[in-house]
């Protein structure tokens, strides 16, 4: 496994593979890897003949108060990790080589209607910094595939709006999210919740669940969604938000519609957690 930190360096070896023919995938990660990342690459490796990974702590996507100082930084482990599931090349730039101009004269990539409401309510900025990172890595990498968790549902759509809004010729493809044996979804930032907290985490899938179930059942959505508020915070979470959305597009779910994602976000003690569940809703 190649471990490269300059772009010239980059292109060269994979100018190389493409000229060879070989079919390359991305996977786009901010490092301090989990199981779920894993699965990503796992994915790629089983489909590309050629793996890239990328570990970069994007400063364009943590706001202002956010944990970007804190984030954990895992190199080391990380490329053990990588060299042990198949990855082919890691590229770890540093905010430099990326950003040469620095994050207040960069260039940004807005990505309107996905990126608005949700996460994008409560953490101004985010998307656009994750679709600027994300768009250099497609310019750099080019490859034929880029594979991205579903477990950040609102992320994954943006990406495909990117794709699909700026022509890029690239297939993204959507890996399930990965739970611990107790439900709750892999995160990076589950190392942030204390013992009690862990213990308590579980219960946000729990509720996602019932309220998927009670939805299944015919309960009207404003109804189940309030309940499911009223048992977070029973819970001891602080909701930031539980929303029914349509799941080809995140648009408001109408009378008519049947294919339907689970929403939410809330915060547990100073960790922000978030979830989803696809719905298909009773005709």
């Amino acid at each position: 496994m190649l471990t490269l930190h300059d772009i010239a360096d980059l292109r060269a070896q994979l100018n190389a593979q493409r000229r060879d023919g070989k079919h390359i995938a991305l996977v786009p990660t901010m490092g301090n890897l989990h199981a779920g990342h894993l699965a990503l690459v796992d994915a790629a490796r089983r489909d590309a003949d050629v793996v890239v990974t990328t570990i970069f702590v994007n400063p364009l996507q943590f706001g202002a108060n956010e944990d970007f100082a804190s984030y954990p930084r895992t190199f080391e482990a990380d490329t053990r990790a990588l060299s042990e599931h198949g990855c082919d090349i890691v590229f770890a730039p540093d905010a430099d080589t990326l950003y040469p101009q620095g994050r207040d004269h960069q260039t940004h990539v807005n990505v309107p209607l996905v990126s608005e409401g949700l996460c994008g309510a409560s953490r101004p900025g985010h998307f656009s910094g994750v679709a600027t990172v994300v768009s250099m890595l497609f310019n750099l990498v080019q490859p034929d595939a880029a594979y991205f968790g579903r477990k950040d549902y609102q992320q994954f759509m943006v990406i495909r709006k990117l794709v699909a809004d700026l022509h890029f010729p690239i297939e993204i493809v959507g890996v399930p999210t990965r739970r611990a044996e107790d439900g709750l979804a892999l995160s990076s930032r589950n190392g942030y919740l204390s013992a009690t907290e862990r213990q308590q985490a579980p219960a946000l899938y729990r509720t996602l669940c019932h309220v998927h179930d009670t939805l299944r059942a015919g309960e009207a959505p404003p109804t189940a969604l309030r309940d499911g508020l009223a048992a977070l915070t029973k819970q001891g979470f602080k909701p930031d938000y539980l929303e029914l959305r349509r799941a080809r597009d995140l648009g408001p779910i109408a009378p008519d519609t049947q294919e339907a994602i689970l929403l939410v976000a809330a915060h547990l003690g100073t960790t922000r957690l978030i979830d989803n569940l696809p719905v298909s809703l009773p005709r």
